[in-house]
């Protein structure tokens, strides 16, 4: 993670300053909303959103490092420990990067993967798909255009998971009829 400039600063002060003197309770998702920045990733980037929550933290931390040796730019949306977490507070950041043009693909990382991949595809334009081998991987991206990669680390091991990402990412969408049916995807959010 970069180091926060002034206004990044003064934005955060201003959140605690606020939320200090406002007692009115948030959700969860608004608190994570309010303190999302809202700038898109540069045009044509690689960047990848990765969060896990304290279960899918290793795995994540093996990634990042994967991810950064095979050049892409990543943004690590946390949990930074195994301090226990809730994995939607992850799935949501990273889902939101990539619905917002911040991040051009997203990893979250939990324990099966299934809570994550709830959780993101609830987040409008948003196409999560929980991949456990590289035939999920390579069909979530050529047939449903997925942009968001679920991974559960209590069942697949690292070298399979930089496997399932590597297919993941490489794999560009077929388009075609593949194309209408994804459309009628993205139609149900409206």
């Amino acid at each position: 993670m970069k180091n926060p400039n002034d206004a990044e600063i003064k934005r955060i002060v201003d959140e605690v300053v606020s939320r200090l003197t406002n007692p009115a309770p948030m959700k969860a998702v608004d608190q994570l909303q309010a303190m999302e920045p809202t700038t898109a990733a540069p045009a044509g980037s690689k960047t990848i959103a990765i969060g896990a929550d304290h279960g899918g933290f290793s795995l994540k931390e093996t990634l990042k490092t994967y991810l950064t040796e095979k050049g892409y730019q990543v943004t690590d949306c946390g949990t930074h420990s195994t301090d226990s977490v809730d994995y939607p507070d992850f799935a949501y950041m990273v889902a939101a990067k990539v619905a917002r043009g911040q991040a051009w693909r997203g990893i979250v990382i939990d324990g099966a993967g299934i809570g994550s991949c709830m959780a993101a595809n609830k987040v409008k334009g948003v196409r999560a798909a929980m991949c456990y081998d590289h035939a999920t991987a390579h069909n979530s991206r050529e047939h449903n255009n997925a942009n968001v990669l679920t991974l559960g680390a209590g069942l697949i091991g690292a070298n399979l998971a930089k496997q399932i990402v590597t297919t993941f990412l490489e794999t560009e969408f077929a388009g075609g009829r593949h194309a209408r049916r994804v459309e009628k995807i993205m139609d149900i959010e409206k």
